[in-house]
C-alpha cells in the first residue's frame, strides 16, 4: 500500500484524498447525466453539492467526537484536529440533512434529489473505501486466513499483522449497491423508493461487515459497534420510509 501518492515541494497528496476525490467527481458526473435525462434541473447541483459536502463533513466529525466524547473529556485538543477523525455514517446523515435543508429553501422536491443522488452516494463511497485500504484505517481483525493483508509501519493499521481487508469488502459491497440502485430507479414507482433501498441496504451489508472490523476506536453500544448500532436505527428508516412513500405514492 502506498498511502503517500506523491509529493509536489513540501506538498504531499495521499492515495486516501485521491480516491476520495475520484469518487466524488464521478459520483457528480453520474448524477448530472442522469438529472438531465430525468428532466430535472441540474443547475443547481454545484450549490447543492456544497451544501452536501459541508454537511457531510460536519456530521461525520460530530459523530466522531460522540463516540470519543470520554476521550475529549480528558482533552479537549483532540476538537482541534481535523487530519483525521471522521465517521461515514455521520457523513451520509450530515449529509441527508444539509440537502434536506437546500431543497427546502429553494423549493425542490428533496425526494426526488435523494433518490437521483445515492447511487452517486454509494459509488463515492465505494472509490472512498479503497482510499481507506491504502491508508490502513477502517482494518479488520486479525486473521490467520488466506485473505489476511499486512500492513507496513506507517500504516494506520496495526503493522506486520494480518488483518482481515474490511475496506476492500466495504469497496466490493458499495460497488455493487451502486449498480443496484442505479437499476432498481428505472423501475421505481414513487420517489423515495430509491433512497430507501440504499438506507436498507447499506445498513444491513454495514452491520455485516462492522462483525470483522478490527479498529475498536469507532466505540460500542453494548455489545454493539456504534455503527451497527446506528445501521439497525437506519434500517428501521428506511423500511418506514419506503412504506410511507408507497403508500402517499409521491412523485
Amino acid at each position: 500500500m502506498h498511502n503517500e501518492l506523491f509529493k509536489i515541494g513540501g506538498l504531499t497528496f495521499y492515495t486516501y484524498g485521491f480516491m476520495i476525490a475520484i469518487g466524488i467527481g464521478l459520483g457528480y458526473v453520474v448524477a448530472q447525466k442522469r438529472g438531465k435525462k430525468l428532466g430535472m434541473n441540474v443547475e443547481v447541483f454545484d450549490s447543492l453539492a456544497i451544501w452536501l459536502f459541508g454537511f457531510g463533513i460536519l456530521g461525520s466529525k460530530i459523530l466522531y467526537w460522540i463516540t470519543i466524547i470520554d476521550q475529549i473529556a480528558m482533552n479537549p485538543s483532540i476538537l482541534f484536529n481535523l487530519m483525521d477523525g471522521y465517521v461515514v455514517y455521520g457523513g451520509i446523515i450530515g449529509g441527508i440533512i444539509g440537502g434536506y435543508l437546500y431543497c427546502k429553501k429553494h423549493n425542490l422536491n428533496f425526494l426526488e434529489y435523494f433518490d437521483l443522488l445515492v447511487p452517486s452516494v454509494a459509488l463515492a463511497q465505494a472509490f472512498g473505501r479503497i482510499g481507506c485500504f491504502f491508508a490502513g484505517c477502517c482494518y479488520g481483525s486479525v486473521t490467520d486466513s488466506p485473505i489476511g493483508i499486512t500492513f507496513p509501519a506507517n500504516s494506520l493499521a496495526p503493522a506486520g499483522i494480518p488483518l482481515i481487508p474490511t475496506q476492500l469488502f466495504s469497496s466490493v459491497f458499495d460497488f455493487i449497491l451502486f449498480f443496484v440502485l442505479i437499476t432498481f430507479a428505472r423501475k421505481k414507482k414513487t420517489n423515495g423508493e430509491v433512497a430507501s433501498l440504499y438506507l436498507v441496504l447499506y445498513s444491513i451489508g454495514r452491520f455485516i461487515i462492522e462483525i470483522f472490523r478490527g479498529d475498536l476506536i469507532r466505540g460500542s453500544v453494548g455489545t454493539l459497534s456504534t455503527s451497527q448500532f446506528i445501521s439497525i436505527l437506519v434500517f428501521i428508516v428506511g423500511i418506514t420510509l419506503f412504506t410511507l412513500c408507497r403508500k402517499s405514492n409521491v412523485k
